[in-house]
């Protein structure tokens, strides 16, 4: 089996959550893009835990987690989340971990590149990107101009280092553009001296793992990071990620793209959160969104940054669904909306005087007002039903009503945090 496990809006959906809950039945679990500009929250019976870049499945014992090509690793960061994992108890070693030599090594210079821009922009313009500052575009536009470092190359540090001065002298052009003292490449070889001599032992040709791990019969669950929302094709331009977190890229970014997925998960919430900048149709402001926030905990879990947050957006999750293949939904945080007699849902929008039913052009979207519809609320605790015949029959209402209106079903509905808090529906 190989599965999916994506995003339908703008990230920050429980994919980590839900990855922790169903990696129970896989022996294998892959990120296939992305770096640790995004977080996931788990929360189990070991502990509260925040993974920027190792997958979910690292908390489950006898789970193999894999890094997969499609992704940009900040060797520092990785090493401080090992260790606290570590230190939690939790057994991180070549064994559960694996990550592709083919994976781009995000670099000190690539944060620092994304710092400037994010600081000329706001400058300039007074309207940024939103960048988490952590060098995630840099480093991607440095992969397709064939001037990334890749974890491969760990293995053969002297021939690394041979190739460090032609790097350095050519990203010094941009950094002394910006006003910033050049580097010196001594500086970043210390980086590689520090880091990746103790992440080259996780190293290894993670397609050869994958392929040879299918054909045994295992398991295998994919990873994303972020969602539709935020791809780079597919998503709200330019306020997106830099890789692409579609469901079909999943093989590709993991390193077996001759395999082929045997269904796609898509998360999505109760309601909307968005972290960033960008156009957020459904958005609440005031009194209504800091009700929504503090309900659902809303701050970004790589950044602290507090999340934007409005009601359930259809036409959004409906686009969302359809760009990721989704074959069934996991419904998120439907405890949150526990302190409500009556529900928003966002189920058209507004564009020059008419309603539209498909999601448009990111150009537009700051031209589309929502189209708001009440439903009733159940505004009752929720959080310790476990079958849907103990769910309250507006929360039954609802999930079903969304269900209809994005034409996919919902398979899971999650009510709480905890590994145990959910609602398997079928």
């Amino acid at each position: 089996m190989l599965t999916s496990i994506c995003g339908i809006n703008w990230g920050d959906e429980g994919k980590g959550r839900m990855v922790d809950l169903l990696s129970e039945n896989y022996d294998i679990v892959c990120r296939y893009q992305g770096g640790n500009n995004a977080g996931h929250t788990v929360i189990n019976e070991r502990g509260r835990f925040i993974l920027n870049l190792l997958p979910s499945g690292i908390l489950r014992e006898g789970v193999v987690c894999v890094m997969g090509p499609g992704m940009v690793i900040d060797l520092k960061h990785l090493s401080g989340e090992i260790k606290a994992l570590r230190s939690a108890g939790i057994s991180v070693s070549p064994e559960n971990l694996k990550i592709s030599d083919k994976a781009i090594i995000t670099m000190p210079y690539n944060v620092l590149q994304d710092i400037m821009e994010e600081d000329r922009l706001e400058k300039a313009t007074g309207k940024p990107y939103g960048s988490t500052r952590r060098g995630i575009a840099p480093v991607y536009a440095d992969k397709y101009m064939k001037k990334a470092f890749r974890t491969g190359e760990l293995k053969n540090p002297e021939r690394l280092y041979r190739r460090l001065p032609d790097i350095v002298e050519w990203k010094n052009m941009t950094i002394k553009a910006y006003g910033f003292e050049p580097l010196k490449a001594e500086e970043v070889k210390e980086y590689f001296e520090t880091y990746g001599r103790e992440i080259a032992e996780y190293v290894t040709d993670t397609g050869a793992f994958l392929n040879d791990a299918h054909k045994s019969g295992k398991n295998i669950m994919f990873e994303a990071q972020l969602g539709a929302l935020r791809d780079i094709d597919y998503g709200i331009v330019p306020y997106t990620s830099s890789s692409s977190t579609i469901a079909a890229y999943a093989p590709i970014g993991a390193g077996v793209p001759n395999l082929k997925l045997t269904n796609s998960i898509g998360i999505m919430k109760a309601y909307s959160s968005c972290v960033g900048e960008g156009p957020f149709t459904c958005e609440y402001f005031g009194e209504k969104a800091e009700k929504l926030r503090a309900a659902g905990g809303e701050y970004g879990a790589a950044t602290g940054r507090p999340r934007r947050v409005g009601p359930f957006d259809v036409v959004a999750s409906r686009y969302g669904i359809r760009c990721q293949g989704a074959d069934e939904i996991a419904l998120t945080k439907l405890d949150v909306l526990d302190g409500y007699e009556e529900i928003e849902i966002c189920t058209r929008y507004l564009l020059d005087g008419k309603e539209i039913d498909e999601f448009p052009f990111t150009d537009v979207l700051d031209d589309c007002k929502p189209v708001f519809e009440k439903v009733k609320g159940w505004n009752k605790d929720i959080s310790k039903c476990r079958k849907k015949e103990e769910l309250p029959k507006e929360a039954l209402d609802y999930i079903r009503l969304l269900e209809k209106l994005c034409d996919c079903r919902i398979k899971y509905v999650s009510v709480g945090a905890e590994r145990e808090a959910y609602i398997k529906m079928y």
